[in-house]
Protein backbone atom coordinates (compact mmCIF):
# COMPACT_ATOMS: atom_id res chain seq x y z
CA UNK A 1 0.00 0.00 0.00
CA UNK A 2 1.54 3.24 -1.25
CA UNK A 3 1.74 6.33 1.53
CA UNK A 4 -0.95 8.73 1.11
CA UNK A 5 0.11 11.74 -0.07
CA UNK A 6 -1.85 14.07 1.89
CA UNK A 7 -0.51 12.76 4.85
CA UNK A 8 2.72 13.61 7.09
CA UNK A 9 5.09 10.76 8.46
CA UNK A 10 7.66 10.39 11.39
CA UNK A 11 10.77 7.76 11.45
CA UNK A 12 9.04 6.39 13.82
CA UNK A 13 6.26 5.38 11.67
CA UNK A 14 3.62 7.27 12.96
CA UNK A 15 1.29 9.79 10.62
CA UNK A 16 -0.23 12.54 10.73
CA UNK A 17 -3.50 14.14 8.56
CA UNK A 18 -4.02 17.68 9.06
CA UNK A 19 -7.18 19.20 9.03
CA UNK A 20 -6.87 22.79 9.34
CA UNK A 21 -6.08 22.59 13.14
CA UNK A 22 -7.02 19.23 13.64
CA UNK A 23 -5.10 16.39 13.25
CA UNK A 24 -6.03 12.64 13.10
CA UNK A 25 -2.97 10.42 14.21
CA UNK A 26 -2.36 6.61 13.11
CA UNK A 27 0.42 4.47 12.75
CA UNK A 28 1.26 3.70 9.32
CA UNK A 29 0.75 0.87 6.66
CA UNK A 30 4.54 -0.24 6.56
CA UNK A 31 4.30 -0.03 10.73
CA UNK A 32 1.30 -2.98 11.22
CA UNK A 33 2.99 -5.10 8.85
CA UNK A 34 5.95 -5.47 10.46
CA UNK A 35 4.30 -5.46 13.82
CA UNK A 36 2.04 -8.17 12.70
CA UNK A 37 -1.78 -9.14 14.05
CA UNK A 38 -2.52 -6.01 16.30
CA UNK A 39 -4.21 -7.77 19.36
CA UNK A 40 -4.64 -4.34 21.63
CA UNK A 41 -4.19 -0.59 21.26
CA UNK A 42 -3.85 1.22 24.70
CA UNK A 43 -4.20 5.03 25.24
CA UNK A 44 -5.52 5.85 28.28
CA UNK A 45 -8.63 6.93 28.65
CA UNK A 46 -7.24 9.99 30.60
CA UNK A 47 -4.93 11.29 27.54
CA UNK A 48 -6.18 15.23 27.17
CA UNK A 49 -2.70 16.17 25.36
CA UNK A 50 0.11 15.01 23.64
CA UNK A 51 3.75 16.22 23.03
CA UNK A 52 5.23 15.63 19.90
CA UNK A 53 7.46 12.87 20.13
CA UNK A 54 6.64 11.61 23.32
CA UNK A 55 4.57 8.41 23.60
CA UNK A 56 0.70 8.41 24.37
CA UNK A 57 -0.01 4.66 24.43
CA UNK A 58 1.66 1.73 23.24
CA UNK A 59 0.50 -0.88 20.71
CA UNK A 60 0.49 -4.37 20.85
CA UNK A 61 1.12 -7.09 18.26
CA UNK A 62 2.27 -10.33 17.84
CA UNK A 63 5.90 -9.59 17.67
CA UNK A 64 6.06 -6.98 19.92
CA UNK A 65 4.61 -4.21 21.79
CA UNK A 66 5.79 -0.47 20.64
CA UNK A 67 5.41 3.04 21.91
CA UNK A 68 3.22 4.91 20.09
CA UNK A 69 4.92 8.14 19.75
CA UNK A 70 2.85 11.72 18.91
CA UNK A 71 4.30 13.64 15.39
CA UNK A 72 2.53 17.06 17.08
CA UNK A 73 2.02 18.52 19.98
CA UNK A 74 -2.02 19.37 21.16
CA UNK A 75 -5.15 18.51 22.78
CA UNK A 76 -6.54 15.40 22.31
CA UNK A 77 -9.98 15.80 21.63
CA UNK A 78 -10.96 12.08 20.31
CA UNK A 79 -9.44 8.84 21.19
CA UNK A 80 -10.83 6.01 18.76
CA UNK A 81 -12.47 4.00 20.95
CA UNK A 82 -13.68 1.65 18.07
CA UNK A 83 -10.13 -0.22 18.19
CA UNK A 84 -10.30 -1.25 21.59
CA UNK A 85 -13.31 -3.49 19.99
CA UNK A 86 -11.51 -4.47 16.79
CA UNK A 87 -7.85 -3.49 17.02
CA UNK A 88 -7.82 -5.51 13.89
CA UNK A 89 -8.88 -2.63 11.97
CA UNK A 90 -5.35 -0.91 12.29
CA UNK A 91 -4.09 -3.65 10.17
CA UNK A 92 -7.12 -3.50 7.55
CA UNK A 93 -7.38 -0.06 7.40
CA UNK A 94 -4.24 1.89 8.65
CA UNK A 95 -5.03 5.35 7.39
CA UNK A 96 -8.73 5.17 7.57
CA UNK A 97 -10.52 3.75 10.47
CA UNK A 98 -7.50 2.72 12.53
CA UNK A 99 -6.52 6.20 12.95
CA UNK A 100 -5.76 6.22 16.71
CA UNK A 101 -6.43 9.76 18.50
CA UNK A 102 -7.97 13.46 16.95
CA UNK A 103 -5.77 16.34 18.28
CA UNK A 104 -6.10 19.90 18.49
CA UNK A 105 -2.71 21.17 16.98
CA UNK A 106 -0.75 23.61 19.41
CA UNK A 107 1.82 24.29 16.90
CA UNK A 108 1.08 23.58 13.15
CA UNK A 109 4.66 24.62 12.52
CA UNK A 110 5.57 21.10 13.88
CA UNK A 111 3.96 19.68 10.43
CA UNK A 112 6.48 21.06 8.36
CA UNK A 113 9.08 18.60 10.21
CA UNK A 114 7.81 15.68 9.40
CA UNK A 115 8.38 13.50 5.95
CA UNK A 116 6.06 13.58 3.02
CA UNK A 117 5.11 10.67 1.76
CA UNK A 118 7.47 10.30 -1.09
CA UNK A 119 10.28 10.88 1.83
CA UNK A 120 8.60 8.33 4.02
CA UNK A 121 8.29 5.93 1.15
CA UNK A 122 12.56 6.61 0.41
CA UNK A 123 13.11 6.21 4.51
CA UNK A 124 11.41 2.82 4.63
CA UNK A 125 13.37 0.96 1.48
Amino acid sequence: MASPENLKYTQDHEWVRAEGNIGFIGITDHAQSELGDIAYVDIPEDTTSVTANESFGTIEAVKAVSDLNSPVSGKVLEINTAINDDPAVVNTDPYGEGWMIKVELSNPSELDELMTAAKYEEFIK
